[in-house]
């Protein structure tokens, strides 16, 4: 006969193999954990890259972890909002941000920020990454990278470019082209991607890095002409677009990346159960179908791997940002 302890185990291991036979998830270790939800926090408005990149994983990762998921926008100060939202939340695996490149940039532009992003916050994982390419009007007189830079050192000051605002991955990765080619270029600041686009069309500006699934329609239907892409690779969708190491700029690579990032603090045991389950997700074929429809490349990486690429980014923005004197807005 079992006695009352023996029985008690007995009934557990019972009651956790009946479970496993039957399909049903095994008992959570922390409850109070497991039925909190987890907020996917976007610091920019609907319909960006990254408010994708969250909504696309959101479900998926709920099943995943057993945890409902909400995304939440908190927009403002160039996602510095956001971001501080979570950098101040408990580091309990329960509020994580999803946020792109120019989170190290904001890091060099704002010198009153009151938390540092690189810092206080533990990388998971790369999401993905997104390609700017340098684009002209079709009218342009210029033809080529070649063209562009031999008119532009003619012309010192006189032709201009666009940007969706002073800071954003567009117009620093032209002044990282004006530094590397000495060139001088007039900046025309705008309030949003969509004005400075509609504009560059218009041939009211010369030139602008523009993400290249805004602009792949238009340069395949002749509208813009795609002098060079800021990646590693030629892009799939845009063969004929060489790049900047192609052309010989081996420093203008300024694709941006997307991932995911928690408070510092976090534990081992939750950086690895969270990374271990987006990564898996992030690697699914249809999500990366999703994602190259919104020109967006998947990719993953270790939480070590994803730390090593922003420190390395928030080198070479802060440099270039004291390099150039760019203030904010």
């Amino acid at each position: 006969m079992l006695t009352r302890i023996s029985r008690a185990v007995y009934l557990t291991i019972l009651a956790s193999l009946s479970a496993y036979s039957w399909g049903q998830n095994p008992p959570q270790e922390n409850k109070s954990a497991a039925s909190s939800p987890i907020k996917l926090i976007v610091p920019f408005t609907p319909g960006t890259g990254i408010d994708i990149i969250a909504r696309s994983v959101s479900q998926p990762l709920s099943q995943a972890l057993g945890q409902p998921v909400i995304v939440e926008n908190r927009v403002g100060a160039s996602g510095n909002i956001g971001t501080e939202l979570v950098v101040r939340s408990k580091p309990d695996g329960n509020t994580l941000l999803v946020t792109v490149s120019t989170l190290v940039m904001n890091r060099a532009l704002y010198s009153n920020l009151t938390f540092d992003a690189v810092k206080d916050l533990i990388p998971i994982t790369l999401a993905a990454k997104g390609e700017l390419v340098l684009a002209v009007p079709e009218k342009s007189l210029q033809t080529t990278l070649k063209d562009f830079i031999q008119s532009a050192q003619k012309n010192p000051g006189k032709m201009s470019y666009g940007s969706p605002g002073i800071g954003t991955p567009h117009h620093l990765s032209m002044e990282l082209f004006k530094n590397e080619t000495q060139t001088k270029l007039l900046h025309v600041p705008y309030r949003g991607t969509a004005p400075a686009f509609t504009d560059l069309l218009g041939n009211q500006i010369d030139a602008m890095f523009i993400p290249i699934h805004v602009a792949q329609e238009h340069i395949k239907s002749g509208k813009l002409r795609g002098l060079a892409l800021g990646a590693t690779k030629r892009n799939v969708r845009t063969p004929e677009i060489p790049t900047f190491k192609e052309l010989g700029f081996e420093q203008m690579n300024v694709e941006m990346w997307y991932g995911f990032m928690a408070p510092n603090g976090l534990s081992n045991n939750d950086l690895n159960r969270l990374g271990n389950a987006l990564r898996k997700i992030l690697v699914d074929p249809s999500l990366k179908t999703g994602f190259e429809s919104q020109g967006l490349d998947p990719v993953i990486s270790s939480s070590e791997e994803f730390k090593n690429i922003i420190a390395m980014d928030a080198s070479r923005w802060a440099k270039l940002i004291q390099l150039q004197g760019i203030k904010p807005e």
